[in-house]
């Protein structure tokens, strides 16, 4: 039986750390406010992006596959190009769990990473309002 959206999403937010795949220095975008939500939320959290060395006091890694521990669930802030790339290396790197956030999703990202066997969070809410952010 297929899980509801809030059961998707409440299995991503058990995970023990997390990784947001388009960290952003630049406070106004959503790569760098997942991340601090994430922060916000005592959450273990890894920014992923590779022109960057930290982000938000954090060190940041050029790709899922460079981090020092594995991640189980990501959240992607990425063009939707972009992401269907993400989501191989995901699957490569053993994450099991997927949050595309509005507008980082394709459907050929959505597609792929259901037939590589992770969880989607797509076409949805955003993790700011599920988790709650305050900028």
């Amino acid at each position: 039986m297929a899980q509801t959206v809030q059961q998707t999403i409440t299995a991503f937010l058990e995970a023990d750390r997390f990784a947001v795949v388009g960290a952003s220095i630049d406070r106004s975008k959503y790569g760098n406010k997942v991340l601090r939500c994430f922060q916000q939320h005592g959450r273990e959290v890894y920014p992923i992006n590779a022109r960057a060395a930290e982000v938000e006091g954090l060190k940041a890694y050029p790709s899922l596959a460079s981090l020092p521990v594995p991640v189980k669930a990501i959240s992607v802030i990425t063009p939707p190009a972009i992401t269907e790339q993400v989501v191989q290396e995901a699957a490569a790197a053993g994450v099991t769990h997927i949050w595309m956030q509005p507008g980082a999703e394709s459907n050929q990202a959505i597609r792929t990473a259901e037939a590589l066997g992770m969880s989607v969070i797509a076409n949805g809410p955003c993790l700011l309002v599920v988790l709650g952010y305050r900028d």
